[in-house]
């Protein structure tokens, strides 16, 4: 079956960059688009399909980029719109495709539009951010509701030019946008089409499930849970995400990017407080194909390196999309703790694991830069601190800095990402952990990456075959899943376990289960058994045998 074009985004394998921390082409210590593209030949190396680039226009910087002042210019921190032309023009000559962020719940406080909205109840742009004037309790005026941002403090902010609370579901410097605006909703669309015009790929979207709140602007109700340190409103956010218009609106924006074939919407669903719900976001990829054509499930930044929690994420969210709506899978991003450091104790082996795991999911897998090299969490002195969050609660919470130090291209002083004083500190450990060294090493992470995704594409089955799991539950610590493309079947096997252990075939759905299985490759042989030799890796009737936190690939025989 011959795949279409315009589907690359099921197909391919997308790579996220964090701008500021992935090359710096000018010397200020902070990446930029030039640099960016200095490293596409990199990235065309390893087999990225497309790049999702964290935001990249005019900002304040107060949330480093998530708040927008300028949806239509880039940030001269990042260089300039020609730059920005230059890279989709380098990127798509070598079939990489560019995914930019858009941030479509709130914009920057310094935004013109917020400007012009706080002038008046009567002006052009009045009802284009959430306004309200509040209730008076004992003679004092309070906020309308019990509504909290998510990085703490109430989510609303009184403006005295204006006489009237605004609404921020983070920081006040971000005020929220009113989505039941028409004339939004339609200048909104119209950034949309301005990017793709100029060449752009598709969006991610943030928190796009926060884009409607409650008419009635109805107070959550309290929940008590153990949550996350930086989580602190112990609420259930009923009434100020997740509205039955946010479908809607996103099935208009949707129809958008029906007008570029081959453009795509991946969306951030942000979930309750310190739980992830995999049925949210498969709700808004919408029942028919009409709203997002992904959402990131976040079921594995909660998980537990453990066969059986992977198996009942991985089945859940199987489940909850049906075989309509096309799953994604995300084990690190910008702001989550990388996963070698949270579920794997930074040990490379177990990060092997994950990467196998990632890369032979029926979906579309999301690296993180640096994740194919194994970075692991930077420590960020109190005194270096740049995220917002990580300045409000530190020492109690790092912030989101230890996952967003700069790429480890070498083992010179900045690691090959700039000749200054990066923004934020290198990780101490580039020194022996880099692209240069490891790509020189054949049983590298880096070279175990590469050859995962070359499988991926060449092998029909991984990139678009159907996923099936054992009815029986996990055994041995060991997680077994089938891949299969009309006559083309393989299994796939984790061995969470730090014991060697025997793949039991009693486990395997009875069409498998007397089929000869030959070894595709193996995390712990890679550099000494060329993919797809067959040489001591056949298994005609016998269980084949995993290491301790081994991930093995097999095709199996007709």
């Amino acid at each position: 079956m011959k795949m279409n074009p315009n589907d690359w985004w099921k197909h391919g394998v997308i790579y996220q960059i964090y701008p500021r921390s992935f090359q710096d082409s000018d010397g200020d210590g902070t990446g930029d688009l030039p640099g960016i593209i200095s490293r596409l030949d990199y990235l065309q190396w390893l087999g990225i399909d497309g790049i999702w680039l964290s935001p990249i226009f005019p900002s304040p910087m107060r949330d480093f980029g998530y708040d927008i002042r300028d949806y239509r210019n880039i940030d001269p921190v990042f260089g300039s719109l020609n730059d920005f032309d230059q890279l989709v023009e380098e990127a798509h000559q070598r079939n990489i495709r560019i995914i930019l962020d858009l941030v479509l719940n709130h914009s920057s406080s310094d935004h013109a539009w917020f400007r012009e909205s706080m002038k008046s109840p009567d002006g052009e742009k009045s009802d284009w951010y959430i306004w309200h004037p509040g209730k008076k309790f004992l003679g004092f005026r309070r906020p309308p509701n019990n509504w909290r941002a998510a990085f703490g403090g109430r989510a609303w902010t009184w403006n005295r030019l204006r006489k009237s609370y605004y609404l921020h579901l983070f920081l006040k410097e971000q005020p929220d946008f009113n989505w039941r605006s028409p004339e939004l909703r339609e200048e909104l669309m119209n950034i949309a089409r301005y990017w793709l015009e100029r060449g752009a790929d598709g969006f991610r979207l943030d928190v796009i499930n926060y884009i409607v709140k409650d008419k009635q602007f109805r107070s959550n109700p309290y929940r008590i849970r153990k949550a996350p340190p930086r989580f602190h409103d112990q609420q259930d956010h009923v009434y100020d995400r997740n509205q039955p218009e946010s479908h809607t609106y996103l099935k208009e924006f949707r129809s958008i990017m029906d007008e570029y074939p081959g453009s795509m919407l991946v969306g951030e669903v942000y979930p309750n407080e310190g739980v992830s719900e995999p049925r949210y976001p498969a709700e808004y990829q919408g029942s028919g194909g009409d709203e997002l054509h992904m959402a990131f499930n976040f079921s594995f930044m909660y998980a537990e390196f453990n066969a059986s929690d992977f198996r009942k994420k991985l089945m859940d969210w199987y489940e909850v999309l049906g075989e309509e709506r096309w799953p994604s899978h995300v084990f690190s991003n910008h702001d989550q703790s990388r996963a070698i450091t949270r579920l794997c104790g930074n040990s490379r082996t177990k990060a092997a694991l994950l990467g196998g795991i990632a890369l032979t999911q029926k979906g579309t897998p999301f690296l993180y830069y640096g994740e194919e090299i194994g970075m692991t969490n930077g420590r960020i002195p109190g005194s270096l601190i740049q995220d917002p969050l990580g300045k409000k609660y530190w020492p109690f919470h790092p912030g989101r800095d230890p996952e967003r130090t700069p790429m480890q291209w070498d083992g010179s002083p900045h690691a090959g990402f700039s000749t200054a004083e990066p923004w934020l500190p290198v990780n101490p450990d580039h020194a022996g952990l880099n692209v240069e060294r490891e790509m020189q090493d054949p049983s590298s992470l880096l070279h175990w990456y590469r050859k995962l995704i070359q499988l991926r594409r060449n092998i029909p089955a991984l990139h678009r075959g159907s996923i099936i799991f054992p009815s029986s539950p996990v055994r041995d610590n060991i997680l077994i899943y089938f891949r299969q493309d009309g006559d083309q079947s393989y299994l796939a096997a984790a061995n969470f376990s730090g014991e060697e252990r025997a793949v039991d075939r009693i486990s395997f759905p009875g069409e498998f289960r007397d089929r000869g299985l030959r070894q595709i490759l193996a995390s712990h042989s890679l550099g000494s058994d060329p993919v797809g030799d067959s040489g001591d890796s056949a298994f005609p009737h016998h269980a084949p045998i995993l290491r301790p936190y081994e991930f093995a690939l097999y095709e199996l025989e007709n």
